[in-house]
């Protein structure tokens, strides 16, 4: 294996959208950084059943709701 092509493996701090945190280790960022999540299993649709929704970020989903507005005819 050639040396010293691995990124750097280190510690960091995940926090969840409900305020939890935990450590973890990756290769986000670098030692001691804070990962905010936007979604996760809490938030996330495909794991509550669809009971929340996601935050409309710089207008996408209603961006592609008016533009294919009335595409199907209905």
């Amino acid at each position: 294996m050639k040396a010293n092509i691995h990124p750097d493996y280190h510690a960091i701090k995940v926090v969840m959208t409900d305020g939890t945190e935990y450590m973890t280790r990756s290769t986000y960022g670098k030692e001691g950084d804070t990962l905010a999540l936007d979604i996760d299993p809490i938030s996330h649709p495909a794991w509550t059943g669809g009971e929340r929704q996601i935050m409309d970020r710089g207008g996408r989903v209603s961006r592609f709701k008016n533009k294919f507005a009335g595409f199907l005819g209905s």
